[in-house]
């Protein structure tokens, strides 16, 4: 037997997609409707790639019609993935930061490495160097730059710019600083999904009177995830710094760290490694340097890569003493630390000259869905 069409339309009438509001026929879910025979097509759309979404839609579809238009009825269902095309309110999106000439990512594999200190004590050289700097601390989860920079119970001021009310950034040593943690209390977790986060990111990046700088630095969370993909999204960063500890397990999440930025639909360009916690000197022994975790490994690494490497920074007492109580390590004048640090500065604005001498500006990447790797594209 043949079927008719409108029934096997008014039967899909009872049917709505998961998050969808309206039924499957009024949402426009259904492409197309074929009977022949016994046999009943239908061609559907969808707007999520997940499999269990979709083998679901597909169950609903084959039971409802042998259920309402009848047993024998052989049903095949064509599912088709398409992202949404409306703009995703949740979700930044890529446009220029006026006034600032250079983005840098300060990225990790792995925590614990010692990302947030290199940040800061990047910031603060680059600023004693004369450059306008400013540090996005975009650790959603965990802000660490507030108390870096002893602004810990600061709160930005609202100024009007333009006949509209933005942040100013908090202001230390000479580098502008906005972080999530100015707006949390100490003992408050952020819980937030990928979305929301994003979304908080997109404030305080252009919803920030950021004014004219030379350097932005992104401090980013460890990992390789939803955050990196929407900064990425956001902003067309100029390059990325990748840190990590010369320990064999940080090594290879530095890697990836690599990886991620290397990839052949991201490229962003890697200004280089730093490897932190190189090497331990005690104090009564000047002369001596003991490698704790390992001796050259993101030197190698950098090698193994082909990428620059930037320079180390020791495992020192007053790094980590300078850090907790507001004052980064770098401020100490005529200091092997502070020598360390202008080396790596140094290094890093020297490759990122290169990088603008030699490379188009960087694209802020379009991401079509989170399912993947592979729905990331220019």
């Amino acid at each position: 037997m043949k079927f008719n069409k409108q029934d096997i339309l008014k039967a899909l009438e009872s049917i709505s997609l998961a998050g969808e509001g309206k039924n499957m026929v009024e949402s426009g879910a259904v492409l197309n409707v074929i009977t022949f025979a016994d046999e009943v097509v239908v061609d559907i759309k969808m707007t999520t790639p997940a499999m269990h979404i979709k083998k679901r839609a597909e169950q609903d579809i084959i039971t409802t019609i042998q259920e309402k238009v009848s047993k024998d009825a052989q049903v095949k269902v064509n599912i088709k993935v398409e992202a949404p095309t409306k703009n995703d309110a949740n979700l930044i999106k890529g446009k220029p930061v006026p006034g600032i000439k250079n983005i840098v990512a300060v990225a990790s594999g792995k925590g614990g490495v010692g990302k947030s200190t290199v940040t800061a004590n990047l910031a603060v050289t680059l600023a004693k160097m004369g450059f306008k700097v400013g540090i996005l601390d975009a650790d959603i989860y965990g802000p660490s730059i507030p108390l870096m920079f002893d602004v810990f119970n600061e709160r930005p001021l609202s100024v009007n710019v333009g006949g509209k009310s933005k942040m100013k950034p908090v202001e230390n040593y000479g580098v502008k600083v906005l972080s999530i943690g100015f707006f949390t209390k100490p003992n408050q977790a952020v819980i937030w999904r990928g979305p929301m986060a994003s979304k908080a990111l997109n404030q305080l990046i252009f919803d920030a009177d950021w004014g004219e700088l030379d350097f932005m630095l992104l401090d980013l969370p460890p990992g390789t995830g939803d955050i990196h993909l929407s900064i990425m999204q956001s902003l067309p960063i100029t390059g990325a710094v990748v840190v990590s500890t010369p320990q064999t397990v940080a090594l290879a999440d530095a890697r990836k760290g690599v990886a991620m930025f290397q990839q052949e639909n991201i490229q962003v360009p890697v200004l280089g490694v730093v490897e932190n916690m190189s090497y331990f000197t005690p104090e009564e022994l000047p002369d001596n340097k003991y490698y704790i975790f390992g001796n050259g490994g993101a030197k190698n690494l950098a090698e193994d890569l082909e990428i620059p490497f930037l320079g180390e920074v020791p495992l020192v007492q007053s790094i980590r003493e300078a850090g907790d109580v507001g004052r980064p390590a770098a401020l100490q004048t005529a200091s092997p630390i502070e020598a360390a640090f202008e080396e790596l500065t140094r290094n890093v604005v020297s490759e990122t000259v290169k990088r603008n001498d030699t490379l188009p500006p960087t694209e802020a990447i379009k991401i079509t869905t989170m399912a993947g790797c592979s729905a990331v594209k220019k």
